[in-house]
């Protein structure tokens, strides 16, 4: 009789084991968040109290009290050139176009180029010429080119936005296995269905990636055009304080602009997560 329990009792005692091994994961991974949290508030708390002890000078680094106060009569009061929400609104508005106008040229171009090697080849050094050219500088062109509207911003968010994902698509493209493509070939994929079925979604991973990274710098270059010339926007705003000397005021733009990057971080990584479904979903630590 014991001889015909212990097959039963060997899986029981396998389960019970995977549970201990995924209790004691997710322990740890608490014990981790707790830890991170904890240490976030510490840092915070040391910045804030380095300001308000004066080891930071405050005419030149400004005061957490002064960036909120500064942000509330913003709020209140508005900017010298109107509301607030409208100056957001602007800069937005800029980083938006210019992140969606990139994305769409970057990965059909990383694509393209990444799946006719020949075509590649041939525009390989002017890619490179165009890439080595410090992108920031452009913007006086723009400026000059296209005015102070909207138009030079959201070409320098593009320009910016562009070569981030270009390269990513390219080089996701490339890494696509060789034998999943000759699988596909074989069981009679055409060259359309070949690149919707298998080759995007093997390189939507580094596409994706290239998102993270390049909203950013949507956001940069709407702001730094708007920095060197524009009637509206964020970026006048920090040039307003900045002809003041008013510290807090160009931190209080600073944080804005974070709030904002932070999310459209967080909206990308619920994009990411929706499409790239595939990828596995576990409860062990990861170390970044």
């Amino acid at each position: 009789m014991s001889a015909l329990s212990l097959p039963a009792e060997r899986p029981a005692e396998a389960v019970r084991a995977v549970e201990s091994a995924v209790d004691a994961a997710l322990i740890r991974r608490r014990r981790r968040n707790l830890q991170v949290q904890v240490l976030r508030v510490l840092l915070a708390l040391v910045l804030v109290g380095g300001a308000r002890t004066k080891v930071i000078d405050p005419f030149f680094w400004g005061q957490p009290s002064g960036i909120a106060a500064q942000i509330w009569t913003w709020i209140t009061e508005g900017t010298s050139t109107g509301p607030l929400w409208e100056q957001i609104a602007v800069t937005m508005e800029e980083t938006v176009l210019g992140f969606a106008i990139g994305v769409v040229l970057g990965v059909v171009s990383g694509i393209v180029l990444g799946r006719n090697r020949f075509l590649a080849d041939v525009l390989s050094p002017y890619i490179k010429a165009a890439n080595s050219i410090p992108r920031v500088v452009l913007g006086s062109i723009f400026v000059i080119a296209l005015g102070l509207g909207i138009q030079s911003k959201v070409a320098l968010a593009v320009v910016l936005v562009f070569f981030i994902v270009f390269f990513n698509a390219f080089q996701g493209v490339r890494e696509v296995d060789r034998n999943l493509l000759a699988n596909a070939r074989i069981l009679g994929a055409d060259g359309r269905r070949l690149t919707t079925e298998v080759i995007i979604p093997s390189a939507l991973s580094w596409i994706m990636a290239s998102l993270h990274v390049s909203f950013g710098f949507a956001l940069v270059g709407a702001v730094v055009g708007e920095y060197l010339g524009s009637l509206q926007g964020v970026g006048l705003m920090i040039v307003t304080a900045q002809n003041t000397f008013n510290a807090n005021g160009v931190f209080a733009a600073i944080v804005i602009l974070a709030t904002l990057a932070l999310v459209a971080e967080a909206l990308v990584t619920a994009v990411e997560n929706r499409l790239v479904r595939w990828r596995p979903n576990t409860v062990t630590d990861v170390t970044i």
